[in-house]
């Protein structure tokens, strides 16, 4: 935490230090039935409401219900926030809420010395401590209270001694001891509790006893840090500067799902989303099944392949169809998009892609199906291919891949990513009037049909028409087989076969003059150009940001375009010395900007599990530049 003024106030006839700073990173960790999503939600909702610039990264194990006190059950919620603009939920943290000794040895490695250790002291029993393999208690360890502000805090005791009288059982009892942690981060940060107060009661209203019971927890835990000496300083984070405006907090899978309902509204078409639930994806489906009233359709198939295939025939029915999965999900619908492909109609595929191969590491987040979004359909199947940068960019990014799917009659792959899906972010709340009008070339009745060719092309898209069944005149056949280039009908000719093949490509290689140049942060040529793609957005420009305060020239070029890339990418790789290319996978971008640019190009690569680190971006770069 970076330190301004520091009056002195008296508080409770003891000396507490108000600090104000500029920015703060908060991590709660606990077990996976700890409640820590919650009450990492309820802190971003109320830090929000505060005024401070944020990003979070939710943590969790894949099992509904890991061993409890294991480390693989270990469940954490991390955010950042500020008084200045940020791009990333943070390296070290600065405050660490651990609820057992498996929360303790998985993330103290990540708490900053000197930073401030809120521990359960009530879960550092021996049964728990011997099933993370600690061999004695490392609350008694010096070096730890000397390392960092140790606060030994009885919370499970604490929170039932607060709930006395209410009848509760025991174990519902410390189900709201997450309450009593997050009343101890309101009160360092000098929060509000009445946002969280306000959702308790609505959450609960159908149970007086579980309103009264958390409402407790949460004042106990408040006036613990009030009333007890452990606490020397509290923290203020003042408001951050945003554009005037009307703001709400965001994360990717709700940005997505309003962008969805947005660029179907500007097409003037009905949406239909279909899908089999899985993580992260499903989240996508849970925020779109809430909106009806916009005329979305949402429908659980059962399985990925009739998913995906419900989404095209909603496109041929005149619907805009969109479908979403990860991992295993994506390659099972791989076919369907050939389909989509061939008979040359719109369909959004949203990859929200998770660590792999496989189920690999379905809760935690990776980059690595860049490549699978080119090359994994059989035969020449080229389609447009977008990520988005952050939790907020997927609004924008969802309306143009509709736009994308629209106008040139092809599925289009949207790529974003676990941490996006999940990580949130304040988002301006834009007005139906500033978005984009997607234009799309149904047919409509009265047309004459004399002129009509499936296959028949706009000049400039090379689109073909969208005739909608049931027009008379406008019958027609689509389907996997190759057809004939104007007619549609099916066609083996050799000759005409090539020619649909360059066609599609062609008209592909065309949406680079539909979409905006690429343009550079910083210098527009230099030493070191970092390039980077889809969720490593903050962590790059945090990094150059850092890099440029300190006299380094870096520029950041970030790419939503990934297939076909912008048409002055070539032309921004000659004028750096350098090339650096992080990517959360073994360096697939790396290889692509290779093969079509014939550029050298240093890739940074990471497949933790994690999203890139501010700190390990920098290093690369100032090793690049000579400077270490």
């Amino acid at each position: 935490m970076s330190s301004g003024a520091s009056p002195v106030h008296s508080q409770n006839e003891r000396q507490v230090k108000h600090e104000t700073i500029e920015s703060a990173i908060v991590r709660f960790a606990g077990d996976s039935g700890d409640g820590m999503q919650i009450t990492g939600a309820q802190f971003t909702t109320t830090t929000g409401v505060a005024g401070n610039d944020l990003m979070t990264f939710p943590d969790f194990p894949a099992e509904i219900r890991a061993p409890v006190g294991t480390l693989g059950g270990v469940s954490g919620f991390q955010i950042h926030f500020s008084s200045r603009d940020i791009h990333t939920p943070g390296d070290l943290i600065d405050v660490l809420v651990a609820m057992n000794p498996a929360a303790l040895k998985v993330n103290l490695k990540d708490l900053r010395p000197g930073g401030v250790l809120l521990v359960n002291t009530d879960a550092f029993d021996e049964r728990n401590l011997s099933r993370v393999g600690y061999s004695s208690n490392p609350l008694e360890d010096p070096a730890v209270a000397e390392k960092y502000q140790l606060i030994r805090a009885p919370i499970t005791k604490l929170t039932r001694t607060a709930l006395e009288g209410l009848e509760l059982q025991q174990n519902h009892m410390d189900r709201c001891k997450n309450f009593f942690a997050l009343g101890v981060a309101y009160w360092l940060y000098q929060r509000d509790p009445e946002t969280t107060t306000h959702w308790i009661k609505d959450k609960f209203k159908k149970n007086e006893t579980f309103v009264e019971a958390n409402l407790r927890a949460l004042r106990a835990g408040y006036n613990f840090a009030e009333a007890s000496e452990l606490f020397t300083s509290r923290y203020e984070v003042r408001d951050a500067h945003f554009e005037p405006g009307l703001y709400r907090n965001i994360n990717g899978a709700t940005a997505i799902a309003l962008g969805l309902i947005a660029g179907a509204d500007r097409a003037g078409l009905e949406l239909l989303y279909a899908g089999y639930p899985i993580t992260p994806a499903s989240d996508i489906l849970h925020e779109l099944s809430k909106h009806k009233n916009f005329g979305v359709k949402t429908f659980q198939a059962e399985d990925e392949i009739a998913a995906a295939g419900a989404a095209i025939g909603a496109s041929y029915g005149g619907s805009l169809g969109v479908t979403a999965s990860a991992g295993p999900g994506i390659n099972l619908k791989l076919e369907a998009m050939n389909l989509a492909m061939i008979t040359e109609l719109p369909l959004v595929v949203i990859n929200a892609q998770r660590a792999g191969p496989s189920t690999g590491l379905p809760t935690k987040t990776e980059q690595g199906d860049l490549l699978q979004s080119f090359f994994g359909r059989n035969g020449e199947s080229p389609i447009p291919i977008l990520a988005s940068a952050t939790p907020a960019d997927s609004f924008d990014c969802s309306i143009e891949a509709v736009r994308l799917a629209v106008e040139f009659m092809t599925p289009v792959m949207y790529l974003s990513e676990l941490f996006l899906i999940f990580g949130s972010e304040p988002w301006r709340v834009p007005s139906a009037d500033s978005l984009p009008v997607i234009r799309h070339n149904q047919i409509q009745a009265g047309e004459d049909p004399a002129a009509f060719h499936t296959y028949a092309r706009d000049e400039k898209t090379l689109a073909r028409r969208w005739a909608i069944p049931g027009i008379p005149g406008f019958e027609h056949r689509v389907g996997g087989l190759e057809k004939d280039a104007l007619s549609g009908a099916v066609s083996y000719d050799p000759d005409n076969h090539e020619r649909m093949a360059l066609t599609r490509q062609q008209k592909i290689e065309n949406i680079a003059n539909f979409i905006p140049e690429q343009s550079v942060y910083g210098e527009e040529s230099g030493q070191l150009l970092i390039l980077g793609w889809g969720g490593t957005h903050g962590a790059i420009r945090a990094a150059v940001e850092e890099l440029k305060r300190e006299g380094v020239s870096v520029s950041h070029a970030h790419l939503r375009y990934l297939n076909p890339f912008p048409r002055n990418l070539g032309e921004i790789l000659k004028r750096f010395d350098t090339i650096l290319i992080p990517e959360l996978n073994l360096g697939q971008l790396s290889w692509l900007i290779r093969a079509r640019f014939l550029r050298e190009v240093v890739g940074l690569h990471k497949v933790k599990g994690r999203p890139f680190l501010v700190g390990e971006i920098k290093a690369k770069a100032m090793e690049l530049l000579g400077r270490n």
